[in-house]
C-alpha cells in the first residue's frame, strides 16, 4: 500500500463523538439500570429510520429526537451507544429498535438521507444503531447448532441458549477505488441493480485471507479486466447497509481496455474532469448518495466538492 497522501477527513459517518465505554457492557444490569434513570437519553430507531427535528444547539440546525426512557423501552431491544462527558456528569444514550407504529407523524428520516445533515455525535448514534439492529435482526439463532440466541453485553453479544457459545457484530470490509489512468481520466461503472444514469467508482469485498491491496486490484480485474499498481489508501468509513466498513484508495490503471464482467457491472467509462462535469448537467450521470465515500473519492479526483465544480464558471 502506498503512502496515505491526502487522507480523506470528516466523512459522513466517520464522525460519531460518544465514548463507547466498553468496559460497562459486561455490567448485566447495565440497560435496565438506565432505562430507570430519566436522565439517560434514548435514540428510537424504526427500520431504517430515526426522527429528525429542528436543533437550534446543533452546528447543522438538525438532530435526531432523543427522548428519556419510558416504561414500554425494557421489552425492547435497547443497546447501549456509549456517554458523552465525564463521571457523574456522563450522559448514557440508548438505542430501542422499535416497531413501525413507533414512527408517529415527526419526519422520520433514513441515514442517507439525514447522514449529511445530522451533527458529529448524532451522525454516530445513527449509524452505530443501524448496523446493530441490522446485525440483531438476522441473528435470532445460533449459526452453530441452530438454537434460540439471546442478548448479552448490553447489546453488542448474542449468547446460544443452548450450548452458549457467544457471537458478535460482523463488520465486512469492502474496498473502493479511484481507478486513474495516466491521461489522469477516472474510471465510473454502474452496477445492474442501480439506477440509470447512477455512476460510481469501482468497490467490492475483501475476500478471506485477502489484503487491502490484493482486493483492489483483484476487484478491478474481474469488474472491468484492467490491471491496477501503485494502490495508495484514501480514507475509509462505516457502512451499515447492512454491516460493512469501506475502505477508500486510489490506483493506477496500466491498460485502460474495458471488458465488462455483466453480472457485477452494468456500463463502465473513463471520464475526464470536464467531461464528468458536463455529463453531470446535462443529467447524463447522477452521482453517489451524498454520504457515501464514494462521492469523496470522486471529488479527490475534481480537486473541489462536485457543488463547487458545478457552480464554477471555469470548469
Amino acid at each position: 500500500m502506498g503512502p496515505a497522501a491526502d487522507v480523506l477527513t470528516r466523512l459522513a459517518l466517520s464522525r460519531g463523538t460518544l465514548d463507547r465505554a466498553g468496559h460497562r457492557r459486561a455490567d448485566p444490569d447495565l440497560v435496565p439500570t438506565l432505562l430507570a434513570d430519566p436522565a439517560t437519553r434514548v435514540a428510537v430507531i424504526v427500520g431504517e429510520t430515526m426522527e429528525v427535528i429542528d436543533d437550534p444547539s446543533s452546528p447543522t440546525g438538525y438532530g435526531l429526537a432523543l427522548r428519556a426512557p419510558l416504561p414500554g423501552d425494557g421489552d425492547r431491544l435497547a443497546v447501549f451507544l456509549g456517554e458523552e462527558g465525564r463521571g457523574r456528569e456522563a450522559t448514557a444514550y440508548l438505542a430501542v429498535v422499535g416497531e413501525a407504529t413507533d414512527a408517529g407523524a415527526g419526519d422520520w428520516q433514513s441515514l442517507r438521507a439525514a447522514g449529511l445533515t445530522l451533527g458529529d455525535r448524532d451522525a454516530g448514534i445513527f449509524t452505530t444503531a443501524q448496523a446493530l439492529a441490522n446485525w440483531h435482526s438476522t441473528h435470532p439463532f445460533c449459526p452453530r447448532c441452530g438454537a434460540t440466541t439471546s442478548v448479552r453485553t448490553a447489546g453488542w453479544t448474542r449468547r446460544c441458549d443452548r450450548e452458549g457459545s457467544e457471537h458478535y457484530p460482523r463488520t465486512d470490509p469492502a474496498v473502493i477505488m479511484a481507478v486513474i489512468d495516466d491521461d489522469d481520466r477516472l474510471l465510473i461503472g454502474r452496477a445492474p441493480a442501480w439506477p440509470e444514469r447512477r455512476f460510481s467508482v469501482l468497490a467490492g469485498f475483501v475476500e478471506p485471507g485477502e489484503s487491502f491491496e490484493s482486493a483492489v486490484a483483484r476487484e478491478v480485474a474481474e469488474e472491468v479486466g484492467i490491471t491496477v499498481a501503485d494502490v495508495t489508501y484514501l480514507g475509509n468509513q462505516p457502512w451499515p447497509f447492512p454491516c460493512s466498513d469501506m475502505i477508500g484508495f486510489r490506483a493506477r490503471a496500466l491498460d485502460t481496455e474495458i471488458t465488462l464482467d455483466p453480472v457485477e457491472m452494468a456500463e463502465a467509462r473513463w471520464v475526464t474532469r470536464a467531461g464528468y462535469l458536463e455529463s453531470l448537467r446535462t443529467g447524463e450521470l447522477i452521482t453517489p448518495y451524498g454520504i457515501s465515500i464514494a462521492q469523496r473519492i470522486i471529488e479527490h479526483w475534481l480537486g473541489r466538492t462536485v457543488t463547487d465544480a458545478l457552480n464554477s464558471e471555469q470548469w
